[in-house]
């Protein structure tokens, strides 16, 4: 069914003046897409013209199987920077094997994204946390503008991507700084910023190409030593096939599944938005399916990993765009200067395309989304610097991996170690609460109600049983133990057999254990385990109050020294 084409507008409804919508989105999306592209084909370490590649086909194929209407699909920079982090270890990225290791890698993240959705595996990606992936992006995004610096000084460095590695080869050859090259990076840069500022509906990128590629070719400045992207083979992209072999799949496949989850995750977080806006669901399976086949069938022609782009889809939403006609209309456009236009770029600065991706990227450093984190959770805080920290001087392809493990230990940690509370009565409320949050809650000397929040398992009842006993030895005139079950939502064999032996223990001291505000499925469970035919008595699952009514215990006022200590008068 996941397989299944669902429906074009264009076949449903589809009238001219959603196609005057779609064309104007489509054009903009064109003009957009054409630097954007070029520059993060060189983030990947590809020719530029492989940017364009990555524009034609995947376009019309995410368009036929999407279920959003509005996301952009291409190349994107976090994408291209770990496609490159993923191959330039394995071969350098001047050789034709590098491209062809490429092309491998996006097509296994398209079969892995394929899988994903065919078997509706689409939630896997929420077990990577918020904290992680954005302040995983935010390391990114300084990579990939560290990693740029070299053609905005026109300078050669290594293929590095740890930021003090970068540094310091940019410190070691600083004095080949190239200074006409260094002029045009930063008026690049200025100009870009400017004009989104004061007219950010015209195309920057696109007039900055135009009007570089007119000064460097006037003035002849490559022969000044300003790099440019020469030569750009015209024509629509050929077709091949990957060299594949088992070897080099088991080399890609840490990196494929990465950049599979991660162009997920990036596509589905702006498809949503999008179409809350636009009151419209997405299918988070079909979007699998829908970029796994554009990622498998573009690698046959030339085309690096896609996945949907933050910012092109928000220009297509502002840009009227209503259908996905709009990403067969761009890569039309793609193809015309494919064929017929390529040859313009021969001059096209390198600093340019660098500043273009420097100025789209730097947004993605959110040092305010770190604030709120450790404003409203500290732990999440400091997930985000570790991931960050791990990101850029450990290694792109670890942070994520570390960030999320780093998480799940905590989570296993906090697992195993519950909360536990002492229960209080709170007159004005008439309800039990946390005595360490209302001081005024009343408690009896020989009755103590304690309050589980998690469900019980093998990992945290040895630390359950530990602190039950720990305040049966603080309170040593108890007759009573109450426990609450109303925040325990399950529980495993081990447990109820401990549960058992602190029944027993107890009894043997003199305290009779029970259990109040058990819920249904946990007696289930517990009678399967014959409680009630062994412990009639503890299998009282009546709220607290009820509890204590049907076993006589009353709270009135005592004439004590503490006016907040009560008794339990049976």
């Amino acid at each position: 069914m996941l397989l299944k084409p669902k429906k074009l507008a264009l076949l449903s409804n589809y009238n001219i003046h959603l196609f005057k919508r779609d064309l104007i989105a489509g054009i903009t999306l064109f003009i957009m897409l054409v630097p954007q592209g070029m520059a993060y084909a060189m983030v990947a370490g590809l020719p530029a013209v492989m940017g364009l590649y990555a524009a034609t086909v995947p376009l019309f194929i995410y368009a036929i199987f999407a279920s959003s209407k509005h996301l952009s699909i291409g190349p994107t920079a976090i994408t291209s920077l770990l496609v490159f982090s993923g191959v330039s270890t394995l071969e350098a990225p001047s050789l034709g094997s590098y491209i062809s290791l490429v092309l491998l890698l996006a097509f296994m993240v398209g079969i892995i994204q394929l899988l994903l959705g065919i078997f509706r595996l689409g939630f896997i990606v929420k077990f990577i946390p918020h904290s992680v992936m954005n302040g995983y992006t935010s390391a990114a995004a300084i990579v990939i503008g560290l990693s740029q610096i070299k053609h905005l000084l026109g300078i050669n460095i290594g293929n590095h991507l740890q930021i003090h590695q970068i540094l310091m080869d940019i410190v070691n050859v600083v004095n080949e700084t190239n200074i006409i090259t260094v002029v045009i990076g930063i008026v690049s840069i200025t100009l870009l910023m400017l004009l989104k500022r004061i007219a950010p509906r015209l195309p920057g990128a696109l007039l900055l190409v135009i009007l570089s590629i007119v000064v460097v070719s006037f003035l002849n400045l490559d022969k000044s030593g300003v790099k440019i992207v020469g030569s750009v083979p015209k024509g629509f992209p050929l077709f091949s096939l990957p060299s594949i072999s088992l070897e080099l799949i088991q080399l890609l496949i840490p990196m494929a599944i990465t950049i599979a989850l991660l162009g997920f995750m990036e596509s589905l977080a702006i498809g949503k938005v999008v179409a809350k806006k636009e009151k419209y669901r997405i299918n988070p399976n079909r979007e699998l399916v829908a970029l796994g086949l554009s990622n498998m069938v573009g690698s046959l022609f030339q085309s690096f990993p896609v996945n949907g782009s933050f910012s092109r889809t928000a220009v297509n939403h502002q840009s009227g765009g209503a259908t996905q006609i709009t990403s067969v209309i761009t890569g039309i456009f793609v193809i015309i200067t494919l064929m017929f236009f390529t040859s313009f770029f021969y001059y096209l600065p390198n600093a340019v395309l660098a500043a273009i991706i420097l100025v789209a990227v730097y947004k993605l450093v959110d040092i305010n989304e770190l604030k709120h984190l450790f404003q409203v959770k500290r732990l999440e805080g400091w997930i985000w610097i570790i991931t960050f920290l791990v990101t850029l001087f450990i290694g792109i392809q670890w942070g994520i991996i570390i960030g999320a493990v780093f998480t799940l230990v905590l989570l296993v940690n906090k697992s195993s170690r519950p909360s536990i509370v002492e229960m209080g009565y709170v007159k004005n409320e008439k309800t039990f609460r946390n005595v360490e949050r209302y001081t005024q809650a009343i408690t009896s000397d020989e009755v103590l109600i304690l309050r589980i929040d998690s469900s019980i398992h093998f990992a945290n009842i040895s630390y359950i049983e530990e602190k039950i006993k720990s305040f049966l030895k603080n309170y040593g005139k108890v007759k009573w133990l109450i426990i609450d079950m109303s925040g325990v939502n399950d529980v495993d064999t081990l447990s109820i057999d401990t549960l058992e032996e602190l029944i027993d223990q107890s009894d043997q001291k003199g305290i009779t254990v029970l259990f109040a505000s058990m819920k249904g499925s946990i007696r289930d469970t517990v009678n399967k385990a014959r409680w009630n035919e062994k412990y009639t008595e503890q299998m009282n699952h009546l709220t607290l109050e009820q509890l204590l009514k049907a076993k006589g215990l009353n709270i009135e006022k005592s004439e004590k020294a503490d006016p907040h200590i009560m008794d339990f008068q049976i």
